[in-house]
């Protein structure tokens, strides 16, 4: 007789901003199927219709509480290539300055504020290190909570010295930036990264110095540096993996098993005349698609790209459109039906390879690759990682930490390479075109595609990382990237079923609050229950 399959419905699956609602069927103890669900309608694409070209700028920055910074970056971008820009390399320097400060601010308030917060559920009391994750990341009282939550404040002074204010700021314009940081305002912000290096960075984060941190770049040198000192053992990112290792989460969560990321920050001597077709090659972090399974590499470019709503609740047929062809037509009606529509997300793929991850790990597979040009940023650790360790929820956690000191160095050469006698703004001429501007929020790949006609938008699209993630099965079946994880996830306890929050988060989706779970086919409420 085959085992009965229990069906929990959770929602919301976060901690903050917004809704994601998660439907896994369980069998066994582990989770046999699952639905991820975008619960909340915004309309971005909706209400830029046919405003005024740089709208954008002012309304796609509240797209996102956490990173405004990046869908300022796309916008800005998307209009210098559809109006032909010049943009001068303190621009591209101070936007990348901006980008680069969310970055960073996101990474403590994630890992303390979000997702460490799971090691002192009750179901990992039998943990040798519970005592220890309670004293340091217990919500509020925890001593490290408090530590990273209180620095990851530090990094957006930074950007309101070049931005006026942050979250929210609109300082990048199509041909420049509306700011002219003095002298001042550069010492200051030396000033304030060295805060968060001698306070936060080395002391707690890595427990190490960076320069010792940099060496590492195979899993045998990061074991070789956990073992090597207490400190580094005992660091946040070696309790990360103790703790990790000891409650299994190195052992669930793999997902999709192919990968995706723009790669980002322009690098200042080449994009000052920014199209779509030179992009890729002018930014720093490559961009790039890799396929785990078949372990190879591709580059990409943003044609590939293709958008459909078999499962959502958009009335715009099945076929998978590219978005400079996509109209945005919500439904009146958003019943839940899995068999049909059941989530405001869409279906995001490649046109060739189908759904993809995206997110940190992403970024640090392709930095991995012999993908782009020689100058750009290659680091071959998370790869190594991943081909000796495999996939899991554990590695795309680690990912992220791992990329504080690349924030942090990136900074420092933004604050090395101004020249501040030098413009910050060129002039642009305003014309019809189609633009598309992408970056890398911390949470993974984002692009915006534009078509200005008669002076006024006529078409924007926004596809983020959390589109990718958090999107639906698709018309073959095929999950998507939170669905697939989730598949394999084990579940102790039902009632409390905080392995799925392991896996979501660790994806860090933007739908993010309080957990309640019941029953689907008894309507039996099995708890109800506060996170954050």
């Amino acid at each position: 007789m085959a085992t009965a399959v229990q069906t929990l419905d959770i929602s919301p699956v976060g901690r903050v901003e917004g809704d994601l609602d998660v439907r896994v069927d369980i069998r066994d103890g582990v989770v046999v199927e699952a639905y991820t669900q975008a619960e909340l309608f915004r309309g971005f694409e909706v209400i830029l219709r046919d405003k005024d070209p740089q709208a954008g700028l002012v309304v796609t920055p509240r797209a996102c509480g956490i990173c405004g910074a990046s869908h300022l970056t796309c916008a800005a971008w998307a209009l210098d290539t559809a109006w032909k820009t010049q943009v001068p390399r303190n621009a591209i320097l101070a936007r990348n300055i901006g980008q680069l400060s969310e970055s960073l601010q996101s990474l403590p308030r994630h890992h303390y504020g979000l997702f460490m917060i799971d090691a002192v559920n009750e179901n990992y009391r039998h943990s040798k290190y519970y005592e220890e994750a309670v004293k340091r990341y217990s919500p509020f009282t925890g001593k490290n909570y408090e530590i990273g939550v209180t620095i990851s404040g530090k990094p957006v002074e930074i950007y309101a010295l070049f931005g006026g204010q942050w979250p929210h700021s609109s300082y990048m314009v199509p041909g420049g930036v509306m700011c002219a940081p003095t002298l001042s305002d550069i010492t200051r912000s030396w000033s304030i990264l060295e805060y968060i290096r001698t306070n936060w960075l080395e002391p707690v984060w890595l427990g190490c110095s960076m320069e010792r941190y940099e060496e590492i770049k195979s899993y045998d040198d990061f074991m070789a540096w956990l073992d090597e000192r207490p400190e580094h053992a005992n660091s946040d990112l070696g309790m990360y993996y103790r703790i990790g290792e000891d409650i299994g989460l190195t052992k669930f969560g793999a997902g999709l098993g192919k990968y995706i990321t723009w790669g980002y920050l322009p690098d200042e001597d080449r994009y000052q005349r920014p199209t779509i077709e030179t992009r890729q090659q002018s930014v720093y972090a490559k961009a790039g698609v890799y396929d785990a399974k078949a372990d190879k590499f591709y580059p990409v470019e943003q044609g590939v790209t293709r958008e459909s709503t078999t499962h959502g609740w958009y009335d715009e047929g099945s076929e998978p459109v590219h978005p400079f062809n996509r109209t945005t037509r919500p439904m009146q009606a958003n019943n839940r039906d899995f068999n049909g529509a059941y989530t405001w997300c869409t279906e995001v793929a490649h046109e060739q390879l189908g759904r993809l991850e995206a997110g940190p790990l992403s970024r640090e597979l392709i930095a991995g690759s012999n993908l782009g040009e020689s100058w750009q940023h290659s680091d071959p650790l998370v790869l190594d990682m991943y081909k000796k360790m495999g996939p899991s929820l554990w590695l795309r956690h680690f990912a992220r930490m791992h990329e504080a000191c690349k924030i942090y160095r990136r900074i420092e050469h933004c604050l090395r390479e101004f020249r501040l006698d030098e413009p910050f703004y060129i002039k642009p001429k305003e014309q019809d075109g189609q633009g598309w501007g992408a970056t890398e929020a911390i949470r993974g790949a984002l692009a915006h595609w534009i078509e200005i006609k008669g002076g006024k938008i006529s078409n924007y699209q926004i596809i983020a990382p959390t589109t990718w993630n958090v999107g639906p099965h698709d018309a073959r079946g095929e999950r998507g990237p939170i669905e697939e994880a989730l598949i394999g996830t084990p579940i102790h306890n039902p009632a409390d079923p905080v392995e799925v929050g392991h896996v979501a988060r660790s994806f860090d989706s933007c739908l993010v609050c309080t957990v309640h779970a019941h029953d689907a086919k008894t309507g039996k409420e099995l708890a109800r229950f506060r996170t954050a």
